[in-house]
């Protein structure tokens, strides 16, 4: 099982970010688990999320959804500064 990096910016703060239910609520559901949450303490409108990932396509497919969408939308995630980086096996 990868685990994945996204690191991403954001516009409605670090601690609306942090208390949002919807990590959980759109990566829950693929069996996404280890969902860990990263600030950047020099510009906290810069995070990451680290998680373990059992289906990469499943994800990406995901993250093309509406409720992605959405999810990033109520969070602050600047869409065009996201990144994901999954972690090398070799």
């Amino acid at each position: 099982m990868p685990t994945v990096i996204g690191h991403h910016n954001i516009t409605k703060g670090a601690k609306h970010w942090l208390d949002s239910p919807k990590r959980k609520e759109l990566f829950g559901p693929l069996g996404v688990t280890n969902i860990r949450t990263f600030v950047d303490p020099q510009n906290p409108t810069r995070v990451a999320v680290l998680m373990d990932v059992p289906d990469m396509d499943a994800m990406m497919k995901a993250m093309q959804s509406k409720e992605a969408a959405d999810a990033m939308a109520f969070d602050g995630v600047v869409p065009e500064s996201l990144v994901i980086l999954v972690e090398s096996q070799g």
